[in-house]
């Protein structure tokens, strides 16, 4: 099963206010590819607070291609494939988010989230936010940079599957009690952990 991690960033608190996404591509274990871009969202509303965590600002994205052209550029392997997210519950409002924007169907895909992983696997750490898990693994990296975040959940997702004796990502969520998250043309089904 091929999987992507996947980051957005948001210029705003608005979820369809995506200016940037991250993506690493897994397969056999290991990251093969790495895509980062811009996107120009369709307010061009940037929030202080959002500028001062990801550092993105309006005349970043200026000339970006808007959310359509990033979603179109991916979509082929979107489809058919599993999703990884660290709080993936954030990455897949981001992407309902600016699918409503546009007006756009939802993408037909399963996803993981990693926070959620991490806990089962990893209970044991102070914390399961994503730099508290890239220093588990003695990981530096440029917090929220949506290429460096998507490598880092990546990694975390990889190095967590093989803790757990997993051959795939498939074989994660019933090792550890986990339903896989759905995005369809209809909605979506959130990803979550059996209560015991």
């Amino acid at each position: 099963m091929k999987a992507i991690a996947i980051d957005f960033e948001t210029a705003s608190e608005e979820r369809g206010s995506a200016c940037s996404i991250g993506l690493a591509f897994i397969e056999n274990g290991e990251v093969i590819r790495v895509e980062e871009r811009l996107i120009r969202p369709k307010s061009m509303r940037f929030s202080p607070m959002n500028i001062s965590i990801h550092g993105i600002r309006p005349e970043h994205v200026e000339h970006a291609p808007e959310f359509p052209e990033i979603l179109d550029e991916f979509i082929d392997d979107f489809r058919g494939g599993l999703l990884l997210a660290h709080n993936a519950a954030f990455d897949m409002s981001v992407l309902r988010g600016a699918c409503d924007t546009y007006r756009m169907s939802y993408p037909e895909l399963g996803y993981l989230c990693t926070v959620k992983m991490s806990q089962k696997v990893w209970p044991h750490l102070i914390s399961h936010k994503l730099n508290v898990l890239a220093e588990h693994m003695q990981l530096r990296f440029v917090h929220h940079n949506a290429k460096e975040d998507a490598i880092v959940c990546g990694l975390a997702a990889i190095s967590m599957a093989r803790e757990i004796g997993a051959l795939s990502f498939a074989d994660v969520p019933p090792k550890i009690g986990m339903r896989v998250g759905r995005l369809t043309k209809r909605g979506y089904e959130p990803c979550s952990i059996a209560r015991f």
